[in-house]
């Protein structure tokens, strides 16, 4: 199995930095930031982190039914094979959660690399526009809207339509549990999304003023 492709390296200080001009400086940053923003906000990390949280749903799924083998009477042997599945549910959510989380690490090491490499020849342009792709901005932030949304029903839902007598503790760990899942796991995406677009409005405006002021000194 092949290592994964490292992260784009930062750009050299600005002390040190010996383009032999300002095309290849741009080309650089053009490349570095292409791969950045692919590995950050692209269809392959948008798939990824989805296939994650389901698989960390569907451990819990299996914790949930291991559960109902304690539930009432039952034989030491339908007992064992609960408590068999569900540490096999168990340790899968755990391991997800733990990609996850290291995702979610490496997506704050391509965000400052990203500002980093946004910052290099700022005065020779910036196309902003094109490193917005408001197309994946919103595919990550629906889709994580309507996760936040399945775990809001999970959760507060079984609160609600909840009936003492009716429902189980079994129950009521597993759909707040659920809930909780795909509650962080949505606010995870979304904030992704909603970062990106601060920047890349902040980085607009920054390309408009450093134009305008280039522009002025130009007339001057």
């Amino acid at each position: 199995m092949s290592r994964r492709t490292p992260l784009p390296p930062p750009p050299p200080p600005e002390h040190i930095r010996a383009w032999p001009g300002p095309e290849a400086m741009l080309a650089d940053r053009a490349r570095a930031m292409d791969e950045l923003i692919a590995r950050d906000l692209g269809p392959g990390r948008l798939v990824r982190f989805w296939l994650l949280v389901g698989g960390a749903a569907l451990g819990w799924g299996i914790v949930g039914a291991a559960l109902q083998a304690f539930e009432g009477p039952g034989d030491p042997l339908t007992a064992i094979l609960g408590a068999g599945f569900g540490a096999v549910g168990l340790a899968g959510a755990v391991v997800c959660w733990i990609f996850i989380g290291m995702g979610v690490w490496r997506d704050r090491t391509v965000r400052q690399l990203v500002v980093a490499w946004a910052e290099v020849g700022r005065g020779h342009g910036f196309p902003a526009a094109r490193w917005r792709v408001p197309g994946l901005s919103l595919a990550w932030l629906l889709s994580s809207v309507v996760v936040c949304g399945l775990g809001l029903w999970s959760s507060l839902g079984f609160a609600v339509r909840a009936r003492p007598g009716s429902e189980t503790y079994v129950d009521a760990v597993f759909f707040i549990g659920l809930g909780v899942i795909l509650w962080v796991a949505g606010l995870f995406g979304a904030v992704k999304a909603v970062r990106h677009y601060r920047w890349a409005v902040r980085a607009l405006r920054g390309a408009v003023a450093v134009e305008v002021r280039a522009g002025g000194a130009v007339r001057g």
